[in-house]
């Protein structure tokens, strides 16, 4: 009997430790280079209807992005609403999949060979 309860304890352990994973770690990161940019222009609106109808906006971003050495790159992305003017994002990169998520971030928080060729 004792053994069931350490076995049912350690599946409840399991299973909770799982969840709280789940819901605390961002899979679109793992593995994902960063890179950095600042928000210029309003970005390009597209409007689109689901398959039930539903009207949805997404905005359309082609910015130059910098990775912490200072490399450039070009990169489009979507973001589910119109980013603040001149807010500096770090993005992650897959090379299969491109930006799969972005973070707003304060100049601070830049690496500097990436904020120095923002700052152009």
């Amino acid at each position: 009997m004792k053994k069931f309860i350490g076995f049912i304890a350690a599946i409840a352990v399991f299973l909770v430790g799982g969840l709280v994973i789940l819901q605390n770690v961002n899979f679109n990161r793992l593995g994902a280079d960063e890179y950095y940019t600042q928000i210029i222009g309003q970005g390009k609106k597209l409007e689109d209807k689901s398959d039930n109808g539903q009207k949805y906006v997404a905005y359309e971003y082609k910015l130059s992005a910098f990775d912490k050495d200072g490399r450039k790159k070009t990169l489009t992305f979507t973001a589910q609403k119109q980013l603040r003017e001149n807010a500096y994002l770090s993005l992650f990169v897959k090379d299969s999949k491109g930006v799969t998520s972005y973070q707003e971030v304060k100049k601070e928080e830049l690496p500097k060979k990436a904020s120095e060729k923002l700052s152009k």
